[in-house]
């Protein structure tokens, strides 16, 4: 069996699983099983952790901020032999010594303080809630709106800049389907047009239309269809005036890096 990294923390346990994981991708392949107990508040839950860690190869990384449980699992582990790293203790000791002031030792406070945090979070709930063109009125409140046909990559990014703490929502375009009226309320800068040569998006689609256990030969996958959804789609954008990037063969890291770089340009010339 793969070694076991034990991730203890009296809150989530992200940073200690980020760190160990890092370290791990190192050694063995970065073959390591993770296992995240995460919320820790009493002696009970970690003697049941040393229990199962005593029977496997481990280590144990934790980021226990309360100093009585730091002290506890200390001596279990040792108890036992199990190895040990403190991922949060030494950086804090160092932080006083340059502060000349204690850590309030209060689980959770990087998310409790840290506004970042939130906005993402709220941006990954909007990302969401308006993915698709679901309710058009989110468009009036979003800071980024992606229009393309569809398989060009709208929720992907929308994801990815949700995690930019941007408020991504994206509309598809079907020449049969009327663009929602709220799409010209809103200023053109916003807008950012996403499309695709037709023959990869022809195997793009045949390619979903297998996974859904469908017949490849649909209308939605033909190169008559993808054309006129093309062709429409380049109408309504240079009405619109919007940039528009071409996502063929990109990943969607690129496109959401490209994205950023066009609405961090547009808001500059907007101020």
């Amino acid at each position: 069996m793969n070694p076991v990294i034990f991730i203890i923390s009296d809150s989530l346990g992200e940073t200690a699983e980020f760190v160990a994981r890092a370290a791990a991708s190192q050694f063995n392949h970065g073959r390591f099983d993770v296992r995240r107990i995460p919320y820790v508040s009493d002696h009970s839950v970690l003697e049941q952790v040393i229990a199962e860690a005593s029977t496997i190869p481990c280590i144990i990384a934790y980021t226990l901020v309360v100093s009585g449980l730091r002290d506890d699992l200390e001596a279990l582990a040792a108890a036992k032999g199990i190895p040990t790293v403190d991922i949060l203790g030494p950086l804090m000791d160092v932080l006083s010594k340059v502060t000349g002031t204690p850590p309030k030792m209060q689980a959770g406070l990087i998310h409790r303080l840290d506004e970042q945090y939130f906005n993402r979070i709220e941006a990954i709930e909007f990302a969401i809630k308006y993915d698709d063109g679901k309710d058009p009125r989110g468009l009036l409140h979003a800071d980024v709106v992606l229009i393309g046909v569809s398989r060009t990559s709208k929720t992907p990014v929308s994801m990815y800049l949700a995690n930019k703490r941007l408020k991504a929502a994206n509309v598809p375009i079907v020449p049969e389907v009327e663009p929602p009226a709220e799409l010209f309320k809103i200023p053109q800068r916003k807008i950012i047009g996403l499309n695709i040569r037709p023959q990869p998006l022809t195997h793009i689609r045949q390619e979903r239309l297998k996974t859904l256990g469908l017949t490849t030969d649909a209308e939605y996958a033909s190169l008559e269809r993808i054309n006129k959804e093309i062709q429409y789609a380049d109408r309504l954008m240079a009405q619109i005036g919007c940039p528009v990037i071409d996502v063929t063969n990109k990943a969607v890291e690129e496109t959401a890096s490209k994205v950023l770089e066009i609405y961090y340009k547009k808001t500059r010339e907007a101020e």
